[in-house]
């Protein structure tokens, strides 16, 4: 993958924060919204619900395949979350975008965003915020978790808020057309600066 330089757009627009703060939707509208972005499609050891399509919503591997990946040097980033499945971003898939001419837009759990912006020069990382009541209202509302996994999801969700003055932008999506106005406003700042940007 590439790097950003003087003259050149951010190498990657990473967006994060807690379960339930809305980034996969958040996504959808920026990528409508800023053609520059293209949403980079994840790996997950998850399995496949229910009109899902591999390549579309995730590369689906077993973990088998997973772990020969990670040991060949395929992923950028990977990390195990609370409920034991695996997800990781292909160089790959990034090569791929910036081949294209976009710039790959990644939506990462807090651990896997700090460790792109550790080693990615130029990464632009923004993470998305909820109170922690709307988190759980969220989450419960998703049905896609027992309640025990909802009540880890809450409690990490407390944990990764902590981590939020680690990244280069805070926006609270109290508000989706707002949040989805800020977000963009930051993305086309940075590609407007060609990559002369400023920590807030």
């Amino acid at each position: 993958m590439r790097s950003s330089t003087a003259s050149g757009p951010p190498a990657v627009v990473v967006i994060t924060g807690p379960s339930g703060a809305g980034k996969g939707t958040l996504i959808r509208a920026l990528v409508d919204q800023v053609l520059e972005l293209e949403a980079a499609v994840s790996a997950t050891t998850r399995a496949r619900r229910q009109r899902e399509h591999d390549g579309r919503e995730y590369y689906f591997l077993t973990g088998d395949e997973f772990e020969r990946r990670v040991a060949a040097g395929d992923f950028l980033e990977h990390v195990t979350y609370v409920s034991g499945h695996r997800y990781g971003t292909l160089r790959a898939e990034l090569n791929r975008i910036a081949e294209e001419g976009r710039v790959p837009l990644l939506e990462l759990e807090t651990e896997g965003a700090l460790r792109v912006r550790r080693e990615v020069h130029g990464a632009l990382t923004i993470f998305i915020d909820a109170p922690v009541e709307e988190l759980e209202r969220r989450l419960r509302d998703r049905a896609t978790e027992s309640a025990g996994e909802i009540s880890e999801r809450v409690e990490l969700a407390r944990r990764q808020r902590r981590q939020s003055g680690e990244f280069d932008h805070v926006v609270v999506n109290d508000d989706l057309d707002r949040a989805v106005d800020a977000v963009a406003g930051i993305v086309r700042g940075a590609l407007a600066t060609a990559g002369s940007i400023s920590r807030t």
